[in-house]
């Protein structure tokens, strides 16, 4: 799986997101997800709410590793 479908996943599956950036290969990847939707969530949430929409791919193995930045929109304007 090609990072590009990581993203692709995410971004179907999280619609409010502003935006989505993957890298990595080789089932190891890295997203960092930036959406209003986080705003009620604490880290442990946000990080639930990202894995959620690559359960299957986990599952199956295609996605070994996600390292995760999930951000509000005025964490990300501020970082």
């Amino acid at each position: 799986m090609q990072s590009s479908e990581v993203a692709e996943l995410i971004r179907s599956r999280l619609p409010e997101a502003e935006k989505v950036e993957v890298t990595g290969g080789e089932g190891k990847f890295e997203a960092l997800v930036v959406s209003p939707m986080f705003a009620s969530m604490n880290a442990v949430k946000k990080h639930q709410t990202v894995y959620a929409t690559v359960r299957d791919e986990i599952a199956s193995g295609a996605v070994h590793a996600l390292s995760i930045r999930a951000m509000r929109p005025e964490e990300y304007a501020g970082s």
